[in-house]
């Protein structure tokens, strides 16, 4: 371990959130010296406390270990470039403007890459009157059906979440050209782009 790095990106880490080594150190169950000895690379934490002070400074152990966090390129929150993540275990859905990591449920998200659909996961969209009337002809069983649909523009999000005992379809007002996405909770994302 690099105690160098590793306590450069605790103290920033530190100010970043407005505390002084006293308040952490108190949090953690140790000396506020144990704390200056660590951001001035002279040793680092017990891994013992690395959970806690994942948990206090809102960053994962491994970035915490290699002594500095992933940057993203600046975007600006681009919806061009959003990206939708699922998590395995609860089904939740997740979306980012941006490269992120992303983790749910003890597990890390890996991005959905959207797919053309084909067969039982063609996407419609028909226009009525300003709305886009988009359906997929899915089955919508417990096990396997259409979990959600989405309309993605160039400065919004518009999602439906979908259960089984509903039909696969949504209205989505239209908004611009853009791209409508349906996730399927076995075959991951489709992508359809509207105009």
């Amino acid at each position: 371990m690099d105690c160098i790095r590793i306590g450069a990106l605790l103290a920033s880490l530190r100010r970043e959130k407005g505390m002084t080594q006293r308040a952490v150190a108190s949090l953690l169950g140790v000396s506020d010296k144990a704390v200056s000895k660590w951001e001035c690379g002279m040793g680092c934490p017990d891994l013992s406390l690395l959970p806690d002070l994942s948990r206090i400074f809102g960053v994962n152990i491994g970035d915490i270990l290699s002594g500095e966090l992933p940057s993203n390129e600046k975007v600006g929150g681009n919806m061009k470039k959003i990206e939708f993540y699922r998590c395995a275990g609860c089904g939740n859905l997740i979306t980012a403007t941006g490269g992120a990591e992303i983790s749910c449920c003890g597990r890390r998200l890996e991005r959905m890459m959207p797919a053309t659909p084909r067969e039982e996961h063609l996407i419609s969209a028909e226009m009525v009157e300003d709305e886009w009337f988009v359906t997929v002809r899915h089955p919508m069983t417990k096990q396997h059906y259409i979990t959600a649909l989405a309309l993605v523009t160039a400065d919004r999000l518009l999602l439906t979440k979908l259960y089984p005992e509903q039909e696969a379809q949504a209205r989505f007002k239209r908004c611009g050209k853009g791209t409508i996405y349906a996730l399927c909770s076995e075959h991951g994302l489709f992508a359809l782009p509207v105009r």
